[in-house]
């Protein structure tokens, strides 16, 4: 039974296929045999009767010849009413009957009768032919051998060898048939031997067939381009993060060899002041990074009833040391369910964001709005809306989707000199999805404007006007 585990698929199948064609090919041979044995025997069943139906004809016309001529083999018997035989072949001559059923008057019936007048182990096919003589029901009885199941050896042999050959067929074609099938998973499993880090962007070949397993090399194509590029995402990120990490650390050897190099021109104070700038850096990137991961490792969200325009305010609120201004438009009672925190550091994300690259202002908007039909599911109460609007230089719309990738900036003056990490715009992502939200950048008169969408949660919406803080 273990043997038969360590089989290939084309071993199991065609053996499986052998075993059902042997196993249908005998039974449909057995059921030919059995049709043309019937037959047959039916055939010798009427040829007896015609010779005993020709005596009980002169029985019934021209009397009784007690010497009546043995033919083919085949004897016959003459029985009166009292069951005396009468007449009969040489052969049964002084026996008794040579059965003891009788037909029904004008009819005729026939069994297999062994033993008796007959040798012993002989079985012999008997008809029985009533006779009508001088008022009375004779019996005439005729017999001759029975026909064996194989009826004959060449017709059970040709039989049997033609299903013999037909249960080959059978397992040859089905061998074909599954080689032919697993060919191509073969050559997938080739190609995918052969796709490594150093070549991720080829693929597996799609068999001409539009069936499973067609549909199997394309759901491996699929597979291998997100890892394609997930790895091209990582080594990017790789590139990214040595790049902004390397640059706080070489500021810090710098400002260290300059005070190696010249001690009494600085003083400690002063060396820990221009590395410490450097020092939150990496750390703010570090946090970042880690908080990322935490997000991107799918872990449920603490939910519980937040108003985003309290929230909202309580950031507006606070501006103090802020550069820019901040107008808000709330609107009462725009609730969701989430984490304060991460709701928080999302909101905290895209202001700094909108205030690096503000010219003077920052609009804040948050508000509700039903759900369009095809975000009917992901919205079933309605949506709660956040926008964060900047009068800065904008964005163009192809450039757009980079701004959330990790340290992605552009080439206006959205760069590095503003002081970002470039990882605030991801976490704001990550959090509004782990929301069950969305956060885009969409069209705007003029700056950039940061929209979030966030689920509405069961509680009802108050009706008041919207404020301004």
């Amino acid at each position: 039974m273990r043997a038969g585990r360590d089989w290939s698929i084309i071993t199991r199948i065609t053996v499986f296929a052998g075993a059902v064609a042997t196993l249908l090919s005998a039974l449909l041979a057995v059921s030919v045999m059995l049709a043309i044995h019937k037959y047959v025997t039916q055939d010798h069943i009427n040829e007896i009767a015609v010779d005993g139906g020709r005596v009980a004809h002169e029985i019934e016309h021209d009397g009784v010849h007690p010497h009546m001529i043995e033919e083919d083999g085949r004897d016959l018997q003459v029985v009166d009413a009292t069951g005396k035989v009468v007449a009969s072949t040489p052969g049964l001559r002084g026996q008794p009957p040579m059965a003891d059923f009788t037909p029904l008057p004008k009819a005729m019936s026939s069994s297999v009768v062994c033993g008796g007048v007959f040798p012993d182990g002989d079985c012999r096919l008997v008809v029985a032919q009533s006779a009508y003589r001088a008022g009375q029901d004779w019996v005439v009885y005729s017999s001759g051998h029975t026909i064996p199941l194989y009826v004959a050896p060449w017709l059970s042999a040709t039989v049997f060898g033609a299903a013999a050959l037909m249960a080959a067929a059978i397992t040859a074609l089905g061998h074909r048939i599954v080689t032919t099938a697993i060919r191509p998973v073969n050559t997938i499993r080739a190609e995918l031997d052969t796709i490594s880090e150093s070549s991720p962007q080829r693929r597996v070949p799609l068999p001409p067939t539009h069936d499973e397993i067609h549909d199997l090399a394309e759901s491996v194509n699929r597979t291998l381009a997100r890892l394609h590029a997930a790895m091209t995402q990582q080594r990017n990120f790789t590139s990214n993060a040595s790049h902004e990490l390397r640059t706080p650390i070489t500021a810090i050897r710098a400002e260290v060899e300059d005070a190696l190099l010249a001690p009494e021109e600085t003083t400690v104070r002063k060396l820990g002041e221009a590395v410490l700038v450097s020092v939150n850096r990496i750390e703010t990137i570090v946090g970042d990074l880690l908080a990322i991961a935490r997000l991107e490792a799918e872990q449920p969200v603490d939910g519980e009833p937040v108003d985003l325009a309290t929230l909202v305010s309580a950031k507006c609120r606070d501006v103090s040391g802020r550069r820019k201004a901040f107008d808000c438009a709330l609107q009462r009672g725009v609730v969701v369910t989430g984490d304060p925190s991460q709701l928080s550091r999302l909101l905290t994300n895209l202001l700094d964001n909108a205030e690096r690259h503000a010219a003077g202002t920052v609009t804040v908007r948050v508000s509700h709005e039903p759900a369009s039909g095809r975000d009917a599911k992901r919205f079933p109460l309605g949506v709660a809306l956040l926008e964060v609007i900047d009068d800065g230089p904008g964005i163009e719309p192809d450039k757009r989707e980079l701004v959330f990738q990790r340290f992605a900036r552009l080439d206006t003056a959205r760069d590095r000199n503003t002081g970002g990490t470039g990882l605030g715009l991801v976490m704001a992502r990550k959090i509004a999805q782990a929301h069950g939200g969305t956060l885009r950048v969409e069209d705007s008169t003029a700056g950039a404007r940061f929209v979030l969408r966030l689920p509405l949660a069961a509680v009802p919406v108050t009706a008041a006007p919207r404020g301004r803080t």
